[in-house]
């Protein structure tokens, strides 16, 4: 290299020196610009959740290593929430709980018990407003990608098979022995992990009990899971029994549960059907945890194949989760973190539109029972079972580090939901005249 060179690189290498500390410079003043005002937006953002939480406390733990207590004004839960970033308010502020949970999974915010967050969003649901809950252009495309998702025939099939067909071998590891994936019924029992399956059985008693069944009727189970009513139903009466399902992993454990037992296999019969594809009548119907699944567009399809399902004086015994008047159309404007991530195209119901679409088509409403406390303890437990599964490894490979993130946050939320009171779950007769 001779002399001439060497200084032109020297000369170049000054220059790009100098332009990297100018850009070194540049850089830390539009980041401290940047941290300014994502502060600006991030107290905004907790001068609204301050103000709409009027029962329980939220002890913040800012990015300045700060401390600032939310609400306070009423006893309640009381939580610990570390935010480590104030970019974690502008994705709730502009994506609402999909926002929450991204924020989450990212380490944007910590706290040892989500759930009471999510606890304390519903419980003060009225006062907070749209603080928590996806804004403006965000809100529109979740919706759109919600409208694209909905249970139309073949949709339902895609949805399904996204959710359910994820496959037995991974519900197995945290599901009761019984494979029941809805609620269960603690009344009078502890709730712990050892009195699941009890109380899942308790759940499915309570609902045969509605029908009254008796030997030599038929029942349609609309939503069969993996067996666990049809066995049970089966072995206290002398029925003809078919279910319906939309998932081919559940049919296959269904077949296989029921052929166990020669007596109940030769009067069962599990079959891949839509239920707007149900024909014949029967004299009950049995259905838990359906109609939240799929859509409102198709809740009047569902109420239509009850009715025209049923006989003269059958009874449809029904297990569905509601989510409450009050925050029905705040809800029904967006698409929340469950549409997207967990049950896509499914929404649910409020018990007065429910209730008006039955009795719209003669359809008596009797009896409800409500026990949303009872489901906020099932979600504990099975994510107890859940985190007790990831911690030995016993995941099936395909699930990553994000999905059992998402998984984790899908029954922290739920549990939160549950307790807040902002859902329920309940059983309900619809008598057919």
């Amino acid at each position: 290299m001779n002399a001439s060179n060497q200084s032109s690189n020297h000369q170049f290498d000054s220059q790009d020196k100098a332009q990297g500390q100018s850009l070194d410079h540049s850089d830390g003043f539009f980041m401290r610009i940047a941290n300014l005002f994502l502060c600006r937006i991030g107290e905004r953002f907790l001068g609204k959740m301050d103000a709409g939480l009027e029962v329980g406390t939220v002890e913040g733990h800012l990015p300045d290593g700060s401390v600032r207590m939310l609400g306070g004004r009423q006893s309640g839960p009381y939580v610990s929430v570390d935010l480590n970033n104030w970019y974690a308010l502008v994705r709730i502020g502009r994506d609402g709980s999909i926002g929450l949970f991204e924020s989450w999974r990212r380490g944007e915010w910590a706290s040892n018990h989500p759930e009471i967050l999510f606890e304390l969003f519903t419980r003060n649901r009225k006062a907070m407003g749209d603080t928590a809950r996806a804004s403006g252009f965000n809100r529109l495309l979740a919706k759109l990608l919600h409208f694209f998702r909905r249970n139309s025939k073949n949709g339902s099939r895609r949805n399904i098979e996204f959710h359910y067909d994820l496959g037995n071998d991974f519900y197995k590891l945290w599901l009761d022995e019984n494979m029941n994936y809805s609620s269960a019924d603690f009344a009078g029992l502890k709730a712990n992990k050892d009195n699941l399956a009890k109380a899942q059985n308790q759940k499915i008693d309570r609902l045969l009990d509605r029908l009254d069944l008796q030997d030599g009727q038929n029942l349609l189970e609309v939503g069969c899971g993996w067996g666990a009513l049809a066995v049970r139903a089966l072995g206290q009466k002398a029925i003809a029994y078919h279910g319906i399902t939309l998932s081919y992993e559940q049919k296959s454990l269904c077949d296989e549960i029921l052929a166990k037992t020669s007596e109940i296999s030769d009067r069962a019969d599990v079959t891949i059907t839509d239920y707007r594809e149900v024909t014949g009548q029967y004299d009950a119907i049995a259905s838990v945890e359906m109609v939240e699944a799929v859509g409102e567009q198709y809740w009047p399809d569902y109420c239509n194949m009850i009715a025209q399902s049923l006989k003269p004086n059958g009874k449809a015994a029904i297990q569905y989760i509601r989510i409450e008047d009050d925050i029905f159309e705040a809800y029904r404007d967006s698409a929340d973190f469950i549409q997207h991530y967990i049950f896509p195209g499914g929404m649910l119901i409020s018990e007065s539109r429910f209730r008006a679409l039955a009795e719209k088509r003669g359809l008596s409403w009797v009896d409800q029972y409500d026990f949303g406390l009872d489901y906020a303890d099932t979600l504990k437990i099975w994510r107890i079972k859940f985190e007790e599964v990831v911690k030995q490894g016993l995941l099936p490979k395909q699930f990553d580090e994000r999905f059992i993130h998402m998984w984790r946050f899908y029954l922290l939320y739920c549990e939160g939901g549950f307790r807040g009171g902002a859902i329920n779950v309940s059983q309900v007769t619809l008598m057919k005249a």
